[in-house]
């Protein structure tokens, strides 16, 4: 079984997910990589069934835990940023959670580290992300400030979750000309922030991308 195999019916099905491709080309997302990897891929997996027939809309959802799918667009937009210097090798994920961002990553990049600190939502994504025959992924339990050192360098670093400030540990696990995309802020206040390693040097540009909300990056590891 692959992610292709998973097309859906109904609510699912190709033409509802064609017209969420259109509104997130309507919104600037212009990488046709992403545009079809988002097109193919089964969100409706990725949440419960009770909310599976509002799976293209172009909007957060519940996943339990206090957590969220992000919107697609979120989903695009960082992704697309990700991308935008060039291919990535290896990517490091701070926020598993459905593993949907994870199953986008692991189709447009060699290798996807994903860290999860609730361990029941990183057990629920494993065993998608197994349906969907996504290989070249590796799930760690672990805090997501701290990132994944026994593994860096990486060519990129996704947060899905917002600290107050951007985290000394993942600037210094990125590699050179390496990207760091991540929202940071208050619950009411964040902007997504891109941080890019200049070369072989510890100097870093960033710029804010736009407004957006996520949950806050918290300390700790839960079941």
């Amino acid at each position: 079984m692959s992610v292709l195999d998973f097309r859906g019916v109904g609510m699912t099905s190709q033409r509802t997910r064609e017209r969420l491709i259109q509104r997130l080309q309507d919104q600037g997302i212009t990488d046709k990589k992403v545009l079809n990897v988002i097109r193919v891929t089964p969100r409706h997996l990725f949440l419960d069934e009770a909310l599976s027939h509002r799976s293209y809309e172009d909007t957060a959802l519940p996943i339990g835990f206090g957590q969220t799918l992000s919107r697609p667009y979120v989903v695009a937009l960082m992704t697309e940023i990700l991308l935008s210097l060039g291919p990535r090798k290896k990517v490091l994920e701070i926020g598993t959670g459905s593993g949907y961002q994870t199953a986008i990553l692991a189709q447009l990049v060699e290798k996807v580290y994903s860290v999860e600190r609730i361990k029941s939502l990183q057990e629920r994504a494993r065993g998608r992300l197994a349906k969907l025959g996504i290989k070249n992924i590796r799930l760690v339990h672990s805090d997501g400030r701290t990132g994944l050192a026994e593994f860096a360098p990486y060519n990129a670093i996704l947060s899905a979750a917002a600290p107050h400030e951007i985290p000394g540990d993942l600037l210094k696990q990125l590699a050179p000309n390496g990207i760091l995309i991540i929202p940071v802020g208050t619950i009411d206040d964040q902007e997504l922030r891109v941080i890019t390693r200049d070369g072989e040097s510890l100097n870093f540009r960033e710029k804010v991308a736009q407004k957006v909300r996520f949950v806050p990056l918290v300390k700790g590891l839960s079941n």
